[in-house]
């Protein structure tokens, strides 16, 4: 009994007196890899991130699938010494597509002087994150400067967005200098551009402001979506007595009246969570007040004509949008592609516009101005 306990603290010494050896020769793994080589070479500290405790540092573009008038090496911070303005957006979004001829006028009087414009699309519907359907956008609008495609929101979320459009100026040193929710404010938005190339020594302070399109704020339907996902949270629906049937195919029946501001289904259509299909002869009435109305809208499989009415008329050149076409005196739209088509373009005022369809028409969103 003895014994076995001289053994056993005979070998708790040996263990006890190997461990103390090891530490005392054991050596960081860091300080076996730094020499005064390497050591110059490891990351720098990091920008602070904020500048004079108010401006942040900008995120990075992140899960980015697809790159448009650029490589898909472009990153922000890689443009340290410029001045970058990321826009997001969305091809059918028409607030966004409202603002595209400034970021083009300024993209061309500015971009040699230091200025680099970013689109960043974020779609707001599943057809928005195909590439061609993007590029098609581009070619369409004449957008130059560079576009990636952020499907997964990826950068939306890492810059805490939540709009359609919006826009950040950041400064030669990467940080957030400005923003802009929405429409307007042009003006400054081009002399906060100007100011931060002036940072830089560049002077533009001369350079013409792109004038500002005043319009006098007025009354207008909301922006509506017809599918059910979207529609519902909003707190909107049909004008139907029973309303929209959710994920089903079902023969509306038109009311006695149309209800205002809202649309009002009649025939067969189905329900999805972004759009509505027709399934067969089927038309829609909405009930507006606006100048002007634009569908968001697509095609199941071939190309989709539309027969539309403004109150129960074909319309005419004087109050026909642009995607309009005539046939014997009659106004169709012709949808080819998922993108918006601007159907009225007139005075202001309520109007009840009818789309006349047969199968194959999908219907995500209706837009005023």
């Amino acid at each position: 009994m003895n014994l076995k306990k001289i053994v056993l603290a005979v070998v708790l010494i040996v263990v006890v007196w190997s461990i103390i050896s090891l530490e005392k020769t054991k050596v960081s793994p860091l300080s076996s890899l730094v020499t005064p080589t390497l050591e110059s070479s490891l990351p720098k500290a990091s920008q602070p991130a904020f500048k004079d405790g108010k401006y942040p540092l900008a995120p990075e573009l992140t899960g980015i699938v697809g790159y448009i008038n650029t490589n898909n090496s472009l990153k922000i911070a890689d443009l340290r010494g410029k001045v970058v303005l990321v826009d997001f957006w969305t091809y059918s979004c028409i607030n966004c597509i409202r603002t595209l001829p400034y970021l083009i006028s300024w993209y061309e009087k500015y971009h040699d002087n230091g200025l680099v414009i970013i689109g960043v699309h974020t779609p707001e519907f599943e057809f928005e994150k195909e590439r061609d359907n993007v590029v098609s956008a581009t070619k369409r609008y004449n957008i130059t400067y560079p576009v990636v495609q952020d499907n997964n929101y990826g950068t939306w979320n890492a810059f805490k967005n939540r709009y359609w459009p919006r826009k950040y100026l950041i400064d030669k040193e990467g940080y957030i200098r400005f923003d802009h929710i929405g429409e307007g404010r042009y003006e400054e938005t081009e002399k906060q551009i100007q100011e931060l190339l002036g940072e830089m020594n560049v002077d533009v302070a001369d350079t013409i402001l792109t004038p500002e399109k005043i319009e006098e704020k007025m009354a207008l339907t909301a922006e509506t979506y017809t599918g059910y996902e979207l529609m519902f949270p909003r707190g909107q629906n049909s004008g139907n007595d029973e309303g929209v049937r959710a994920d089903r195919t079902f023969q509306y029946v038109l009311p006695k009246s149309l209800p205002e501001d809202t649309f009002t289904l009649e025939g067969l259509w189905s329900s999805g969570k972004e759009q509505l299909a027709s399934k067969g002869e089927s038309s829609l009435y909405f009930n507006y007040l606006a100048k002007s109305i634009n569908v968001v809208a697509a095609k199941e499989e071939l190309s989709v004509t539309v027969e539309i009415l403004l109150d129960g008329k074909s319309l005419n050149k004087e109050n026909a949008g642009s995607d309009i076409t005539f046939v014997d005196g009659r106004s169709f739209l012709i949808v080819t592609e998922p993108r918006l088509y601007n159907l009225v373009e007139g005075e202001y005022g309520r109007y009840t516009i009818t789309l006349k369809t047969t199968e194959g028409l999908l219907i995500n969103a209706f837009t005023f101005g």
